[in-house]
């Protein structure tokens, strides 16, 4: 029986041993790889500046994810066809076949049945999505909070396909600023006050804050038509899809029996100007649901004028030409608050026409960005201008698209 236990050992030490070089030998033809992880930090170097538009030098990186009970019982290849539909079903066969997934750290044949909460590493040459390269500038810096202005277009933390292209990891990045601790939401279209606390404590004060209600927040938003002189308070529950991505404005008929899918919401409006054609709206969200000022003026018949996901064909046909208009200049011209870093994007402009290295199995090369990203994206005209609390409060400028001249 001794002997039977030692055998197994020993042939489960080879075992692992040739699967290493299997993975080594299938990874030699692209040279040396250094393989990331959530604990390396974005370094001012990853950032590639071109046309506009912050980029992310691919890199090689490992996903790491447990078994779900739901996907227990199919085989590896199936489970990443089914989950991650980005990518065809031949490449994960090969990257199965080559150890660039794995189980348990080991390498495993296409036909293997995966059980619940195994270990699966995903080995892959990672491309983020870009975004506008415009600067994350730093508005306060005290000891325990800082306070910056997030350009629009650029995820708060990491998530989904963007990690180093964050407002978090940006300031790591260019400022050595780490750890932060987000302690509210801004849509990745969004842009305006971002608080982070620089420790976990205050970051927790300042969501017990939050949760209280203790805390008014103030955005802007430009919203097609002349939006009413007096104040408009919206009271109406949203309902968010998921599967969508987006919200609806739910009405409750009290003497309807059907069942309120959607949570309590409200919003209050004040118009600060209006040029006949469009107008810029104080937006006072009293609750935090998910796209909350954006269906609650979709609501009133002013929805934000840049906004497609929420603009309806009326108010679309009504602000078309003057938004077409002001397309180019939101682009190119950003607020004072939120000024591209000319000078440090120009000197780095230069590395669109070094070589990234090209990855044979990669599904994203030779292109900078992965598939499905245009390059015509723009900000959405909504911006965070004041949050304030007991004892404190913050600021943003204005944005440029804010002056109706």
């Amino acid at each position: 029986m001794k002997r039977k236990i030692m055998k197994e050992e020993d042939e489960a030490r080879v075992k692992k041993r040739v699967s290493s070089l299997l993975f080594t030998l299938a990874n030699s033809m692209v040279g040396e790889i250094v393989w990331q992880t959530p604990a390396n930090p974005p370094q001012r170097s990853d950032y590639i500046f071109h046309n506009g538009r912050r980029h992310v030098r691919p890199y090689y990186f490992e996903f790491i994810a447990h078994v779900k009970n739901r996907w227990a019982g199919k085989t590896i290849v199936d489970l990443f066809a089914e989950e991650f539909k980005g990518r065809p079903y031949e490449y994960y066969v090969d990257a199965v076949k080559c150890g660039r997934i794995q189980v348990d750290g080991e390498m495993v044949p296409v036909s293997y049945i995966v059980k619940s909460s195994q270990k699966i590493s995903h080995f892959l040459h990672r491309h983020e999505p870009p975004v506008m390269a415009w600067g994350v500038k730093i508005l306060k810096e005290e000891a325990e909070v800082l306070t910056v202005c997030k350009p629009a277009s650029v995820p708060v933390h990491p998530c989904g396909q963007y990690r180093k292209n964050t407002v978090v990891g940006i300031l790591e990045a260019e400022h050595g600023l780490a750890p932060l601790f987000p302690i509210h939401r801004l849509d990745r279209l969004v842009s305006g006050l971002l608080i982070l606390a620089r420790n976990a404590s205050k970051a927790d004060l300042f969501r017990q804050q939050i949760e209280s209600g203790l805390v008014k927040k103030q955005y802007i938003a430009r919203v097609v038509g002349v939006f009413p002189e007096a104040e408009q308070v919206v009271d109406v529950n949203i309902n968010y899809n998921a599967r969508e991505g987006r919200s609806t404005a739910e009405m409750v008929d009290s003497c309807a029996n059907t069942p309120i899918k959607g949570k309590a919401a409200q919003t209050k409006f004040t118009r600060i100007s209006s040029d006949g054609v469009q107008s810029i709206v104080l937006c006072e969200p009293i609750t935090g649901r998910t796209h909350q000022i954006r269906v609650h003026l979709q609501y009133t018949g002013y929805p934000i004028a840049n906004d497609t996901l929420y603009l309806t064909k009326e108010a679309s046909g009504r602000s078309v030409e003057k938004t077409t208009a002001d397309r180019a200049a939101a682009i190119s011209n950003c607020s004072a608050a939120c000024d591209i870093e000319e000078d440090c994007v120009n000197a780095r402009e230069e590395n669109w026409s070094e070589d990234f290295r090209i990855d044979p199995m990669c599904t994203n090369c030779p292109n900078l960005a992965p598939k499905g990203y245009d390059g015509e994206e723009e900000g959405l005209w909504l911006h965070c201008v004041q949050y304030s609390g007991p004892g404190w409060i913050y600021e943003c400028p204005y944005p440029q698209w804010a002056s109706l001249k």
